[in-house]
């Protein structure tokens, strides 16, 4: 079986970018409608930019925001428990906090509204993975963002049944959130594997509670003999478990991916 898709740096444009007295570096590639995604950690490693590049070759304006890790470094186990200490500590996070405002999520409305401002279309969409899943959907407060995308969202860490049942946002933040798919049609697609305790299932059911027919869920299976062949570790939906072969049920939940973004922040 070969193995999920990278790439690497070439033809991405960095350039510093400020918003909410935060400045981190954004990387930038692609024409057409606009979508932010949000690195997994240890940062924007060659599975990444695998997925980025796709979305590019898709039709998409992607840029990248670089809050954390070195661009272009590949995973390993020493350099991703570097960048996960330090993240777990930094106020602009709140790895463990529930019903926690993140102030890193006010930077990322900023790169939306910005790239909404710049690119066709009616608004952006915006993809977080992992550390940074639950930040996609906090970037929906803003009416720019169309198509928040929640791929294994697990922040807050999972510890005890009032983080896990946390989406990522504040009560307020929520309650915005949910206001919008009620008054203005926003819709958000969450992904996780069925096994997977970072991203657990009660997470998912109880933004279904709130959200109702406006969450989309895609759920794989992970569990023994499924036939994904996936470990019952698998986490990363959108990159590390990813196969080019027909029917691959990653490969699938990708392709859904763009069909979501394209039907929300597509140019009529």
């Amino acid at each position: 079986m070969s193995g999920a898709p990278t790439s690497d740096l070439t033809g991405w444009v960095a350039s510093p970018f400020t918003g909410a007295g935060l400045t981190y570096d954004c990387f930038e590639k692609g024409s057409g409608p606009g979508v932010v995604l949000i690195p997994e950690v240890p940062g924007i490693t060659p599975a990444v930019l695998g997925l980025a590049d796709h979305l590019v070759a898709e039709g998409f304006t992607v840029v990248i925001p670089s809050p954390f890790g070195v661009p272009g470094q590949a995973a390993s186990v020493g350099y991703t428990v570097r960048v996960l200490s330090r993240l777990c500590v930094s106020s602009e996070f709140r790895a463990f906090t529930a019903n926690a405002h993140r102030p890193i999520t006010d930077y990322l409305r900023a790169v939306a509204a910005d790239l909404a401002a710049r690119t066709p279309g009616p608004g952006v969409g915006v993809i977080g993975m992992c550390f940074t899943g639950g930040f996609a959907l906090a970037t929906a407060v803003d009416d720019a963002v169309l198509a928040p995308v929640m791929s294994q969202p697990s922040v807050p860490f999972p510890l005890g049944r009032a983080r896990q049942i946390d989406a990522g946002v504040t009560t307020a933040e929520l309650d915005r959130i949910a206001e919008r798919t009620r008054d203005d049609g926003l819709c958000v697609l969450g992904m996780r594997f069925s096994e997977d305790a970072s991203s657990p299932r009660l997470r998912f059911d109880s933004l279904k509670t709130r959200l109702g027919d406006a969450f989309e869920v895609i759920e794989l299976d992970s569990s023994p003999g499924n036939p994904g062949g996936f470990a019952k570790t698998a986490h990363s939906v959108l990159t590390n478990e990813v196969r080019e072969e027909p029917g691959h049920p990653a490969l699938a939940a990708r392709q859904r991916v763009v069909e979501f973004l394209r039907e929300r922040i597509s140019a009529n």
